[in-house]
């Protein structure tokens, strides 16, 4: 689990397709380095996000570590797309007892947005992107929550028809995220708010009569007459 919060900025050293050494598995692997900051406490296993994408530590040093990359990361990420050279945007999993400032971002990136228009407002920019699965619109809602690059966001204005959605960057937070190194036709990691996934298969599933409670059916009728019961006995103790 992590907050969003970006913790530091690192540098693409590779990316190999192929890695056949032990931390590589025979899989493709991404070496990254400036990362000192975050590994002072880092052990084999730890999961690190690496532009919002949570991955696994196979290898580290002071410095630098690495991390392997399944096929499916390939596919709903950017990370393929990295050089070296490339920066890209650092987050330890959120440790027990520490404030928490951005929201619930889980690592698992959802799809990539393109970058279609990029408009400096005084000290702020205004980022426009066109989200590549049309799916998940009804998951970005203006003021609500969306991780960039694992960067913690509020959603600005939405257009569900033509599947694009605004931020707006504040002075700060340019100086410790990688989105302004982007430009138009970027494409840029997105995970929308996991909460609202969840309210919608709970809600789905009591209208459609497919819930579950005490481990049998509740049909969406028998569920609304329950919450009425309900209703009436508070009524009735007030009373």
């Amino acid at each position: 689990m992590f907050t969003g919060i970006v913790e530091c900025m690192g540098k693409v050293v590779e990316f190999a397709p192929l890695d056949t050494t032990e931390s590589g598995g025979s899989g493709a692997s991404l070496t990254i380095s400036g990362a000192k900051e975050i590994l002072g406490d880092c052990h084999l296993g730890d999961s690190i996000a690496i532009n919002g994408t949570c991955l696994t530590v196979t290898e580290f040093s002071k410095d630098s570590f690495k991390v392997g990359l399944a096929p499916e990361t390939l596919n709903r990420t950017n990370l393929g797309q990295l050089q070296p050279g490339s920066m890209v945007n650092l987050e330890r999993a959120l440790a027990a007892g520490h404030r928490f400032g951005g929201h619930f971002v889980q690592g698992h990136v959802d799809t990539t947005a393109e970058i279609i228009e990029i408009t400096p407002d005084e000290n702020s920019i205004w980022y426009k992107l066109q989200v590549q699965d049309k799916k998940l619109m009804p998951y970005i809602i203006p003021k609500g929550f969306i991780a960039l690059d694992g960067t913690s966001l509020t959603v600005c204005d939405v257009n569900d028809d033509e599947s694009w959605f605004t931020i707006m960057m504040i002075a700060y937070t340019q100086t410790h995220v990688v989105m302004p190194t982007k430009k138009t036709g970027d494409l840029v990691n997105i995970e929308v708010d996991m909460l609202g996934k969840y309210v919608e298969k709970v809600t789905t599933s009591i209208l459609q009569g497919t819930g579950v409670d005490g481990g049998s059916a509740v049909t969406s009728q028998s569920y609304i007459e329950k919450i009425v019961e309900r209703v009436l006995e508070k009524k009735a103790l007030n009373k």
